[in-house]
């Protein structure tokens, strides 16, 4: 099974998605065994929700895998987390984690009005503002530089993308390449994490893994109908408030506090962040990891 070796790089990977506290797992704590599904293959995401044609090349774990290694990596999880890809090839660090957000059908009226100038100034604002209170939780501060890629629409695939140039308080700077999938009952968040260096290799393999998702019978947005839920806010909350458009209701600043509070995920007004001890745990999960075994060259293998 592809499962060991490659278990310890991903949860190197992992850390991407760690708050700036630094919070991880004990250096003597093992790793989840993940049943990971290589490609190519057709996976279940969110159960009866969506589907996924995974390419050959890239691994999936599903909803429960997902929640143990993130939680093994020192997040709290919520349970929105659905699953997690990743590339098999050995010199490709990149990292995706899908998640599912109930949150009902979002109208996509405003397509033609999103502003990306003053969503820029509102998530700039909220991440320094949010600064303060992850310096109170012993937290690296975060800054937004501009967008990476500003936030577009597509109405054929009712997808929102848009990414975000991020830098920490010792200049390391983040991607975070965010792509909202709209369906009859709400939104799949998919993320892609990667450094900025590397975005132009991997934005393209992820948009082939988009590509690739679909709802199922029954799920998807154009099966809308009078009665289904509908969300209380539009596109330009969604990029807003990155993580969800709850800041619509409590006020952006407060949506953002208690985030924080609640989580020790990265998510920042949709920021993603890498932490300064990454290179420090990449040596000794790689070093834990040449004590493992490699993961196989045939993914049918035993």
């Amino acid at each position: 099974m592809f499962q060991h070796g490659r278990g310890w790089r991903l949860g190197a990977m992992i850390l991407a998605l760690l708050a700036a506290s630094g919070a991880a797992a004990a250096d003597d704590e093992k790793p989840p065994e993940v049943s990971w599904t290589p490609g190519p293959a057709e996976v279940d995401v969110g159960g009866e929700l969506a589907k996924l044609g995974l390419p050959e090349g890239y691994a999936f774990a599903g909803e429960k895998d997902s929640q143990a290694l993130l939680r093994y990596m020192g997040n709290l999880v919520d349970g929105s987390e659905v699953g997690i890809i990743v590339p098999r090839a050995q010199e490709e660090d990149w990292l995706v984690v899908l998640e599912w957000d109930p949150m009902g059908y979002v109208k996509d009226d405003d397509k033609d009005d999103i502003d990306a100038d003053a969503i820029l100034k509102s998530i700039r604002e909220a991440t320094e503002e949010g600064n303060e209170e992850r310096k109170k939780m012993g937290s690296s501060a975060l800054h937004v530089i501009g967008w990476s890629e500003p936030p577009h629409y597509d109405a054929a695939t009712h997808n929102l993308t848009w990414a975000l140039l991020g830098e920490n308080e010792t200049g390391g700077r983040f991607v975070n390449h965010n792509v909202r999938v709209l369906g009859r009952t709400g939104v799949m968040s998919i993320t892609l994490i990667d450094a900025p260096e590397k975005i132009v290799a991997s934005k393209p393999q992820v948009e082939t893994l988009v590509g690739a998702f679909s709802y199922k019978q029954g799920k998807t947005y154009a099966e809308w109908v009078p009665g289904d839920k509908v969300a209380e806010y539009g596109l330009t909350a969604l990029v807003a408030a990155g993580a969800g458009a709850a800041a619509v209701k409590l006020g952006f600043f407060a949506f953002l506090a208690k985030l924080l509070a609640k989580s020790g995920k990265l998510l920042v007004a949709g920021v993603v962040a890498v932490g300064a001890g990454v290179s420090k745990f990449w040596s000794a999960l790689r070093g834990k990891a040449s004590a493992r075994p490699a993961p196989p060259a045939d993914p049918g293998a035993a």
